[in-house]
């Protein structure tokens, strides 16, 4: 089980810049669907990259999927050699994203990104309309079916 609540206090506590994406966004936003994992997109800067390295390197971060034992070296050089991470971490599965399909980069999401209080930490986090579009943008099953929900709690916001 992914301690969400010690990943965001970590990332926020480093000053790392990114927004939550995913099913924690969906969560935050009221969504009452689960997910194992964090997503986030972060800013790729290099000032950025060192705070999120360091920040997760007490985490003992590590391919998710890839067998132990591989050589893996956790620094602002291998983030900044690649642009997604799916890592499996002490408190639980992380995503580090550099772009997401219908959003883009940071940069790009950053404006319409909101602060919201996810899983006790006051964060970035996409908008529900940005959500919405990524989710759809994905074309991914699971996200499709998710979306149903956003939307119905769009339109409740909107009537609202």
């Amino acid at each position: 089980m992914t301690d969400f609540a010690a990943l965001l206090r970590t990332l926020t506590g480093s000053q790392v810049e990114y927004i939550v994406v995913g099913g924690a966004a969906a969560i935050a936003h009221g969504s009452s669907r689960l997910t194992q994992d964090l997503d986030i997109v972060y800013r790729r800067s290099r000032a950025n990259l060192d705070r999120l390295a360091e920040a997760l390197a007490g985490f003992q971060p590590y391919p998710r999927g890839a067998p132990r034992g591989l050589p893996f070296v956790w620094d602002r050089s291998t983030l900044s050699r690649g642009l997604n991470f799916t890592l499996v971490t002490s408190p639980g599965d992380v995503v580090l994203l550099g772009e997401i399909p219908g959003g883009g980069t940071w940069e790009d999401l950053r404006p319409k990104a909101i602060e919201l209080q996810v899983f006790q930490s006051k964060c970035l986090c996409l908008s529900l309309e940005q959500l919405i579009r990524a989710k759809r943008a994905s074309g991914r099953p699971k996200d499709f079916e998710a979306l149903a929900e956003l939307e119905a709690i769009d339109e409740e916001r909107q009537g609202a």
